[in-house]
């Protein structure tokens, strides 16, 4: 069985995160810590803290919707009609610049904020999910406690919304932010991706898709 970039990204996160859980220093060296950054010139925690997780419902919540979508979004990328035989390397290189870009707003709100620590595979996962919602906007999803399926595209909708006005309110320890830039990059990526390396028409796709589905009403 050939693994995937998503399952190796699952098995590397999974073995580290676990690692980490019995290792304070695994997690003070790995996690987004601003001032290590803006200090310290520390840039590799951007990466780094999505290898750890706060515990195991974390990691397991971040990991398996990773699989849920990650597995489809790397299938439609190395498809003939997508990015082909590099569409392993684009999602990958989609992953690891999510990591990055979804704590960019997050490292200059607190660059200098010695009380701030931000770890999880949330701002990527984020990212991973917009791009399925891009491609299969019609695909219906839900949550556990929210057990009603809705069109992709209404779910992201409203994910994008509630993660906003979470964010406002900053009432949680989560980083909704990371949540909402990596979702925007993941839709950016993907159109910008297709439009220099695919001839695949992905805004065009869903526009069509959601087109059609409200004409059936």
């Amino acid at each position: 069985m050939e693994l995937s970039i998503t399952l190796i990204i699952i098995i590397v996160t999974t073995l580290v995160s676990i690692s980490g859980f019995s290792s304070q220093k695994i997690i003070d060296d790995l996690i987004f810590y601003p001032p290590a950054v803006t200090q310290r010139r520390q840039w590799w925690r951007f990466f780094t803290c999505g290898l750890i997780h706060a515990d195991f419902g974390h990691l397991i919540l971040n990991m398996y919707a990773l699989y849920i979508f990650g597995v489809p979004v790397e299938k439609a990328f190395v498809s003939v009609s997508i990015f082909g035989r590099y569409g392993n390397l684009v999602y990958l290189l989609m992953y690891v610049s999510a990591l990055i870009v979804c704590l960019l707003p997050t490292y200059r709100k607190h660059k200098n904020n010695y009380y701030y620590r931000s770890l999880g595979a949330s701002g990527a996962v984020s990212a991973v999910v917009f791009c399925f919602i891009l491609l299969f906007p019609l695909q219906k999803l839900g949550l556990v406690f929210f057990p009603v399926m809705i069109p992709g595209f209404i779910f992201g909708t409203l994910y994008l919304i509630v993660s906003t006005i979470l964010e406002r309110r900053s009432s949680d320890r989560i980083n909704h932010s990371a949540h909402i830039w990596g979702a925007i990059y993941g839709i950016v990526f993907l159109v910008v991706a297709a439009n220099f390396f695919s001839d695949y028409p992905v805004l065009q796709s869903f526009v069509q898709d959601v087109k059609g589905w409200l004409a059936s009403f």
